[in-house]
């Protein structure tokens, strides 16, 4: 399909969309819907469907993943890096910041980081039950969500969420039902079939390459490289999934303090764009160089890069992919699975680094119903838990 717009109207909306899309991946979806579908008519609601599927469908950030594949098909693959520079950008800087100001204080007893850590679990834990709800509605399903979450907790390892998510594609192959197929005719891809496959050759050259490379080459910046390209590389979920895989990734090596990590977990809740962003966070507040704002620019780009190889491979191949009866039932088990991650998450590190006193539990109960029954934004429950870490710390 020919290009109908240019990169810089691209970069325009998307901008627009990074500076006020507050809430998550699953908000982000319905700004898209509101933005491209009913107020700019870019595609219809069968296409947009369609592109939501297939970016759920990928390891990465859903609603990133969302806006590269709009922008693409609207200008191209400049269109598709436009896309996800405007919806990035406004979060990554506002993250690098906020580790500018904080990276050389000590946090580890202050009372509004406190209140972040609190806001986290509330967070985390309305997470865990609006993807429970939707993902895992039968005891099939909870079942393999269970048997992941019990293997993240008893398995706490780098790679442990990548066999966990095999394991539940390979259950959900054998033992699920496929949920039913979409109701729409084929959508000729903006990207060729060649582009297509020299995406997805570079995306598993990396992958495979990158922790071998690192064993040739002592570079603290290269370990960096494909520790944030492995994590964008292999979780499925996007958002707060992302969260355990980060944490054994930068925490335990040392790379970042267990209490600056959660500081600016917290603070991420209340920035616009993608969740990923944190990820520039974690880039600028390293203990060891690339820091700051080169160790931001690092960071953000690997943890970034798999999604646009991953969708720029997939377009020319999904019309085929999304009919496939197979691929349907493994996805329904990845998504189990990816339950499972995000429960065990919850536990730990969340809960058992935020919540030490009663007071800390029923600041987390009242945050998590000002976001459940109040339908609060993230926003303001994460500035009212920082305020009252303040008061009670």
């Amino acid at each position: 399909m020919a290009a109908r717009g240019t990169p810089l109207e691209v970069l325009g909306v998307a901008l627009r969309l990074g500076l006020t899309s507050f809430g998550g991946p699953i908000a982000h979806i319905g700004y898209f819907r509101r933005e491209y579908v009913e107020r700019r008519g870019w595609l219809d609601e069968a296409t947009y469907a369609d592109l939501v599927a297939l970016s759920q469908s990928l390891p990465g950030p859903a609603s990133s993943q969302l806006g590269i594949a709009i922008g693409t098909r609207r200008a191209g693959l400049l269109g598709g890096l436009a896309g996800w520079l405007g919806f990035t950008l406004p979060s990554a800087l506002a993250l690098v910041l906020f580790a500018q100001v904080t990276g050389a204080v000590d946090l580890s007893s202050a009372g509004w980081v406190r209140g972040l850590k609190i806001a986290a679990v509330a967070v985390v834990a309305q997470a865990v039950w609006s993807m429970a709800r939707r993902l895992t509605p039968d005891w099939p399903r909870r079942g393999v969500a269970a048997l992941a979450a019990l293997t993240a907790l008893a398995w706490t390892s780098p790679f442990s969420q990548v066999v966990i998510i095999a394991a539940g594609a390979l259950a959900g192959r054998l033992l699920l039902a496929p949920p039913p197929e979409r109701a729409t005719g084929p959508e000729p891809s903006p990207v060729s079939r060649r582009v297509g496959i020299a995406a997805l050759v570079a995306f598993f050259a990396l992958l495979v390459g990158l922790p071998l490379l690192r064993l040739i080459v002592d570079s603290q910046a290269l370990a960096l490289i494909d520790a944030f390209y492995r994590s964008g590389a292999l979780v499925f979920g996007g958002g707060h999934v992302i969260l355990p895989l980060l944490h054994a990734t930068v925490v335990t090596p040392g790379w970042v303090s267990n209490s600056a990590f959660l500081a600016g977990y917290g603070a991420a809740q209340a920035v616009p764009g993608p969740l990923f962003t944190f990820a520039a966070y974690l880039g600028a507040v390293m203990r060891l160089p690339p820091s700051g704002w080169p160790g931001a620019t690092l960071a953000l780009t690997a943890i970034f890069l798999p999604s646009f190889l991953l969708i720029w491979g997939a377009l020319p191949f999904w019309d085929v992919l999304r009919r496939s009866v197979g691929f349907r039932r493994a996805l329904s088990g990845t998504n189990a699975a990816v339950v499972g991650i995000l429960l065990a998450a919850l536990y730990t590190p969340i809960w058992t680094s935020a919540i030490n006193a009663p007071i800390d539990l029923a600041i987390a109960l009242a945050a998590l119903a000002l976001l459940v029954v109040g339908r609060a934004p993230p926003i303001v429950v994460v500035l009212l838990a920082a305020a009252a870490g303040q008061v009670v710390g």
